[in-house]
C-alpha cells in the first residue's frame, strides 16, 4: 500500500473536522442533501457528458492504484536485465526462452519472445514503444476524467451559491427562512472545493506520477532488451539503465549491490 496516499487521506480528513468543530461548530451544520445534489451531482454529471461510458467503466479499476504502489521496482528490473544479459551472453539469446515463464512483467516477456525469435531490433523498439505509447494514452482519458470533475465541481458549487442567494433574496420578508438559503449558498461552495482539491487533483496527480513510473520502467526494459540482443557488455548496459534513475536511487542501488555482492562473498567463504 501506498502509505503517502493514506497518511494524506487521514491527514485531510482530521483537518477538516477540526475546522468544522472549532469554535464551538457542529457537523450538522455542514450537511445539506440539497447542496450534496447540486454539488456532488451537477458535477458527476458534466463529467459524465464530457466522457464516455467505456471510460468511466474503467475508473473502478483505476481508483485502487492510488493507494497501491507500482510493483515493479526500477532496482530489481535492472538486476534482471543484467542477469539476462550475463545468460545471453555465456550461452546464447535462445537460452532466454527457458526464462520466460518466470517472469511476472508481460511487457518484458513479450520483448524477449521477439529477441528470441529473431525480430529486428527496430521493429522490436516500434512494437514496444507503439505499446507504450497506447498504454499513455489509455492513462491519460482517467487523469482527464478527475481533471474534468475537478473543474466542474467548483463550477457547481458556485451553482448552488448563486440558487441559495436567490432563494435568500425572495425570503428577505420571511427570517425564518433566511438561514436555510445562507446556508445553501455557502455549503456548496464548500462542498466543491473540498470535492476538487481535495479529492479529483490528488487523484489526478498520483495517477499522472503512478503513470509516469511504469513508463519510465518500460522505457527501461526497452533499452535493455535491445543491449542484450546486440551482446553489450552487461557492466556498459548496467550503467546505461542507471541514467534512468535519480541521483539519490542511483546511490541507493550501488548500496543495494555492494550488500549483496558482501553477502554473497561470505556465503562463499
Amino acid at each position: 500500500m501506498d502509505l503517502a496516499s493514506l497518511i494524506g487521506l487521514l491527514l485531510g480528513i482530521g483537518c477538516l473536522v477540526y475546522g468544522m468543530l472549532d469554535g464551538g461548530g457542529e457537523l450538522s451544520s455542514f450537511l445539506s442533501l440539497s447542496s450534496i445534489a447540486v454539488t456532488m451531482g451537477g458535477g458527476i454529471a458534466s463529467t459524465i457528458i464530457s466522457t464516455t461510458m467505456e471510460d468511466l467503466k474503467k475508473l473502478g479499476k483505476v481508483l485502487p492504484l492510488i493507494f497501491k504502489k507500482y510493483d515493479d521496482s526500477p532496482f530489481q528490473t535492472i538486476q534482471m536485465l543484467v542477469e539476462m544479459s550475463q545468460k545471453a551472453r555465456r550461452e546464447g539469446l535462445l537460452a532466454l526462452e527457458s526464462n520466460q515463464e518466470n517472469i511476472n512483467n508481460d511487457y518484458l516477456r513479450k520483448a524477449l519472445e521477439l529477441v528470441v525469435d529473431g525480430v529486428e531490433p527496430e521493429i522490436i523498439r516500434d512494437s514496444m514503444q507503439l505499446e507504450l505509447d497506447n498504454m499513455s494514452v489509455r492513462h491519460g482519458k482517467s487523469v482527464s476524467i478527475f481533471k474534468t470533475a475537478a473543474a466542474e465541481f467548483p463550477a457547481w458549487g458556485m451553482i448552488g451559491t448563486m440558487l441559495g442567494l436567490i432563494n435568500l433574496l425572495k425570503s428577505l420578508d420571511e427570517p425564518s427562512k433566511i438561514g436555510p438559503a445562507m446556508s445553501l449558498a455557502l455549503v456548496t461552495t464548500f462542498y466543491g472545493s473540498v470535492l476538487a482539491n481535495f479529492v479529483c487533483i490528488p487523484i489526478a496527480a498520483k495517477l499522472e506520477q503512478n503513470s509516469e513510473e511504469e513508463i519510465r520502467i518500460k522505457e527501461m526494459i526497452i533499452e535493455g532488451v535491445l543491449s542484450i540482443q546486440s551482446g553489450e557488455n552487461p557492466r556498459i548496459m548496467e550503467h546505461k539503465l542507471k541514467t534512468f534513475l535519480s541521483p539519490d536511487q542511483r546511490v541507493e542501488y550501488e548500496k543495494l549491490v555492494a550488500g549483496e555482492e558482501q553477502n554473497a562473498g561470505g556465503n562463499n567463504a
